[in-house]
Formats: structure tokens, sequence, C-alpha cells
């Protein structure tokens, strides 16, 4: 019996998401243009930079410099300052994010072994794509001077390093990026679609009926549990198709491993769903705080930058955040072929958080009875 109305209710889910055309056209059309979309816009790269030059120095090495600034793909558009007023003016008006002087004597200094300075002026504001652009053109400054005459000289003497790129040789950024999508997106359906389940009931006056219901507290968090899991299966089986074969990421690990990650990772997303939906009366509220919940968690995940940079005491918090764990199991399924062990360990704390979390919105439940 118990099986009986477990699937009546499990059925009644998925009717009430997918019998809605639009509901059904909102749950397969924006997940799949949010992956192909984000995956070429949400880049941490720096391309396409505005950068103005001041030449004061008439020699060949001066405009041997801005050729090859010119030629590098990062840069868009190097504009001619006549003055500094000129720099001033561009980085002001955030026409260009970094500013290049080269002084009087660069080339005779370069001639004589001299160390000839080089003045770059960044776009503070924009810190991160400043620091970017200073490596870019700090690079380019040290290839020049090694193939200066004194630079050949000292380059003889020193140590040569070759970097290697483990996992990604080439750099590919999309590499990195689906990946992250993949975890993100599921979240962010997950979220919505489980959050919204308890706060519909309430306002269509079902939630009562379910209530006084044959079924179990249980029973009404499984069934409320598993069509969310499933919808987000089937997303997770589009963006894997999509990582492979649209975007071309190599998948070196095992599918097994990565859908018995996602199976812990979705239920640990549809815990904290079902939680807010419990403390949520309408469904207004139950959105606002499936974002209140999604933005923190996408922040506090490493997907943008390292756990390890955040303040001490904010690394802790972290440790309550489903996304960090899949984001690791997801990438590295895909680009490492992580060991099983690795996985295990990654999906404890998921199974942990979605015990917490559906204990709690079972208490919920069981207070809304009394």
């Amino acid at each position: 019996m118990w099986w009986t109305r477990l699937r009546a209710l499990i059925v009644k889910e998925l009717l009430a998401v997918l019998r809605d055309p639009r509901g059904r056209f909102v749950l397969i059309g924006p997940p799949i243009m949010q992956l192909l979309v984000f995956s070429y816009a949400a880049t941490l790269e720096v391309r396409n930079v505005d950068i103005i030059v001041l030449n004061r120095d008439s020699g060949h090495w001066g405009q041997e410099l801005i050729e090859r600034i010119q030629g590098s793909p990062t840069f868009r558009h190097i504009e001619t300052a006549g003055s500094q007023s000129d720099i001033r003016e561009a980085i002001d008006g955030q026409s260009a994010i970094a500013a290049i002087e080269i002084g009087p004597d660069f080339s005779r200094n370069i001639e004589s072994g001299i160390p000839a300075d080089l003045q770059i002026i960044l776009d503070g504001r924009r810190s991160n794509a400043s620091q970017i652009v200073s490596g870019y053109l700090t690079q380019i400054g040290m290839t020049l001077s090694a193939e200066t005459p004194a630079g050949r000289r000292a380059v003889a003497r020193t140590v040569a390093t070759v970097p290697r790129n483990w996992f990604n040789a080439n750099l590919t950024y999309q590499w990195f990026m689906v990946p992250n999508l993949i975890a993100s997106i599921a979240l962010l359906i997950g979220l919505i679609v489980t959050a919204l389940s308890i706060a519909r009931e309430r306002e269509l006056g079902t939630f009562d009926q379910l209530m006084v219901s044959p079924l179990r507290v249980h029973e009404i968090l499984i069934g409320k549990l598993i069509p969310p899991m499933m919808i987000g299966l089937f997303h997770m089986t589009i963006y894997v198709l999509a990582a492979i074969f649209v975007f071309g990421v190599p998948l070196r690990g095992s599918l097994v491993l990565l859908y018995g990650g996602s199976i812990f990772y979705l239920g640990s997303v549809a815990g904290v769903g079902l939680f807010i939906s419990a403390l949520s009366m309408t469904q207004q509220q139950a959105i606002l705080g499936a974002f209140l919940f999604m933005v923190p968690a996408m922040l506090l995940s490493g997907f943008a930058t390292p756990i390890e940079n955040m303040p001490d005491w904010l690394q802790p918090v972290t440790t309550i955040n489903p996304l960090r764990y899949f984001l690791i199991i997801v990438k590295g399924v895909f680009l490492k072929d992580i060991p099983a062990g690795e996985v295990l360990n990654l999906t404890i704390p998921l199974a942990l958080i979605a015990c917490a979390t559906l204990g709690a919105a079972a208490w919920l439940f069981r207070r809304r009875l009394e």
C-alpha cells in the first residue's frame, strides 16, 4: 500500500509540473539556452582590450614593442596618445583599461645594455582585469627584453622554464566553464522546482488535503523529492551530451561515478528546496528564498574564486554548500578521471546535507500537522 500511495504522489507531482505547456517550456528551453549562452559569455578571460600608448621614443625598440602589442590577439584597439593628458582622459573615461608610456631613452638604454623602464598605468576600478592585462604586457616586455643583445647574453646564463598544463593542455576556457555550468544550472532548476512544490499547493488550497490524506510525513517528503531529482537527472543528461558533442569537453572519467554523485547532489539540492518550501507560504516567497540561497552558494562554491582565497572565518561556511562538492566531482570526472574513493569522500557531505535539510523539512511538516 505504501508504494501505491507513493507512486500516486510522484505521478501527481510530475503532472503538476509537466502538464502545463508553458511549464514544460520553462523547464526545458531556458536551461538549454543558459548552458549555450553562459558557456560563451561567462568567462574570466580578458580579451578585446583597448589600451592607449604614449611613445616618446624615436628608436627601433619602442616601435617594435608597439608592433608586438598590436600583434597580440588579446588587444583589440591601440590608441596613440599625444601627451599625458590624453592618457588621463582615456583612463578616466574608461575608454582604455591600460596606458603605456615609453620613455625617450628606451631604445638607447636597450642598445647600451642599461635597464630600460616602461611605465604601465592601469584602471584600478577594474582590478581583476587590470592585473591580467598587466601580466600580458609584462610578458610581452620580457619577451622583447630577451631578444635584445644584452638580453640574449643574460638568457644564456639563466635557467629556462617550460610550462605544461595538465588536464587542459591548451587552456581552453570552455573545458573549465562548461562543467561548472552543469552543476550551477542544475542547482538553479532543482531549487526552483522543489521550492515551488509545497508553496504552490498552499496557494491552491491542496496542501491541507495532502496533510489529511493517508500519506505519512516521510512518504510526502519522498514523493516531493523524487520528481525534482528525475527532472534534474534529465537536465544533467542533456548538459553532459552538450558538453561532449557541442563544446568538445573530454569525458575522461566514469559516467557511473558522475551520475552517482549527481543523485546525492540533487538530493541535497532538493532537500534545501523542500526546507525553503516548507518555510514559505506563497510561491513568491519560495522563489525569493531559492535565490537567497543560490547567490551565496554560487559565490562560496569556488566557481569563480578559489575557496582558499576567502577569509579564514568564511571558509567553514562553504562546508554546508552542496555546490562546492559537486563542482569537484563534475570537473574531476570530465577532465581528470577522478577515482571512486575521492567521489565517495565528496558524496558523504552531500548525503549529510540532504539528511539535515530533509529532517528539518519533516519537522516543519509535523508542526503543520499539529
